[in-house]
């Protein structure tokens, strides 16, 4: 009997491949830093955090040309890892650690790292498209089906109150003008409109705001069920920031951003994000996730990818 790798539910990788994968990623994001070379990590970074990761490597490399003088490894330990069964591809897991990057002295700044590790065929790399950083107790419990493997969402699931498929294109809009009304308040909603507004009215620059949606490829979101019937989910969005300077006010460049951009600031700097969410998402008709049945944002990572001065 043939067994079609696209069609049988598998693991998506042995626990001791899982580890080798993060090793592998570890190594590879250290040398990048200590050299600012993106091309060190280039085959283990894609998605949003490779376009974060690469873009932010290349203007350090330009800044900075003798490499990084401050690096410190990173060290990722305590790794727990929930590999997800599936059929076809990509097949991905996700690896929760503990970083060298905060203080393990049981205080609010202990933190975990989620990645998400991918692969997208039998002969690929892992590579990580997702990394959050959350707080130490916000991890949430992961559904296990009886072989002890995560449970991943389908894109499209009616299951939850809003599908995986669905995340980037709507958070884009409420971050334009508040709508829809089902993403929790918090410091990656309501807080960062409000801040957004309050630079808007900054004397001397107009700054303008324009998000989009960012789902293609490894830019796809990817969820796995929680013990409680919801799920998370990571998924990614863009959005470009235009600052405009008043007659003889010119908007002032960093030397990181001035390296991504082309042309030149006379009085207009635009420049695009990308933007990576992790989300708990309560199942439909729940009145769970932060008390009202809202998609609760545990995690963001952004970074500048280019800029254009006109």
């Amino acid at each position: 009997m043939t067994v079609h790798g696209e069609l049988a539910v598998l693991p998506a990788a042995a626990p001791t491949e899982a580890e080798q994968a993060l090793q592998a990623f570890t190594d590879a994001y250290n040398a990048a830093d200590r050299a600012y070379d993106p091309a060190l990590d280039a085959d283990r970074v894609t998605g949003p955090l490779g376009a974060i990761n690469q873009a932010g490597l290349r203007a350090r490399s330009l800044t900075s040309p003798g490499g990084n003088a401050a690096h410190q490894p990173l060290a990722l330990t305590d790794a727990k890892f929930t590999i997800l069964k599936k059929a076809g591809w990509p097949r991905w897991f996700v690896a929760d650690t503990d970083s060298n990057r905060d203080r393990d002295d049981g205080s609010a700044a202990d933190t975990r790292w989620l990645l998400v590790f991918v692969r997208n065929g039998p002969e690929a790399d892992w590579k990580v498209p997702y990394l959050t950083i959350v707080p130490e107790n916000g991890v949430p419990a992961f559904k296990t089906d009886g072989d002890g493997f995560g449970v991943p969402v389908e894109p499209d699931t009616e299951a939850l109150a809003v599908a995986p498929k669905d995340l980037s294109a709507e958070y884009a809009s409420y971050l334009g003008d508040g709508t829809p009304e089902h993403f929790a308040d918090g410091p990656h909603t309501s807080q960062w409109r409000a801040a957004r507004k309050k630079k808007e009215r900054l004397p001397g620059i107009a700054t303008q705001y324009v998000d989009r949606e960012a789902t293609d490829g490894d830019f796809a979101p990817l969820g796995l069920e929680t013990a409680d019937g919801g799920a998370l989910v990571f998924f990614a969005t863009r959005y470009f920031e235009r600052q405009t300077g008043a007659k003889g006010v010119k908007p002032q460049v960093s030397a990181d951003v001035r390296a991504l951009m082309t042309g030149e600031v006379t009085n207009t700097l635009t420049k695009q994000w990308v933007s990576s969410q992790s989300v708990l998402v309560p199942r439909a008709g729940s009145g769970s996730g932060s008390g009202s049945g809202k998609v609760e944002i545990t995690g963001r990572l952004q970074g500048v990818t280019s800029a254009k001065g006109s």
